[in-house]
C-alpha cells in the first residue's frame, strides 16, 4: 500500500470566503461539493487542502485525508490492529471507496481511494 496524497482539512462555517482565501495564496479550486471544496496548488497538483462545511455522508467531520492506492488493504489494516473504525468502508457516490480511522492523538482520519 502506498500513500498517494495526504490532505489537511479545515472545517469553516465560511467555505466560500476560504476558498478566496486560499486563492490569494495561489490555490485553485479543484474539485467543489457545495459542503467540501478542495484547492491545489497548480504548479504542484499534490499539495491541496480541503475546506468543509460538514461531511454529509459521514457521523462526523475528518480532520486529515489521506488517499492510498488499496483503501481495501488500508482498512484491512487498521482493524487487524484494533484502531477504532468511525465510520466503515463504503463507496461514495463522487468516486471514491473510504473509511474514517481515529489515530492515537484521537484526529479522525479519512482514508481513501478513488475507484
Amino acid at each position: 500500500m502506498a500513500v498517494r496524497r495526504v490532505v489537511p482539512i479545515i472545517l469553516s462555517g465560511a467555505a466560500q470566503e476560504s476558498r478566496e482565501f486560499y486563492g490569494l495564496l495561489g490555490f485553485e479550486e479543484v474539485m467543489n461539493h457545495g459542503w467540501i471544496i478542495t484547492l491545489a496548488s497548480p504548479s504542484n497538483p499534490t499539495a491541496q487542502i480541503s475546506v468543509m462545511t460538514e461531511d454529509r455522508t459521514a457521523p462526523v467531520a475528518p480532520d486529515l485525508s489521506v488517499e492510498v492506492d488499496d483503501v481495501d488493504a488500508a482498512y484491512a489494516v487498521m482493524r487487524a490492529s484494533g484502531a477504532e473504525i468511525v465510520h466503515p468502508l463504503q463507496d461514495e457516490e463522487w468516486g471514491v471507496r473510504r473509511f474514517f480511522v481515529r489515530d492515537p492523538g484521537g484526529r479522525v482520519i479519512n482514508v481513501l481511494g478513488h475507484r
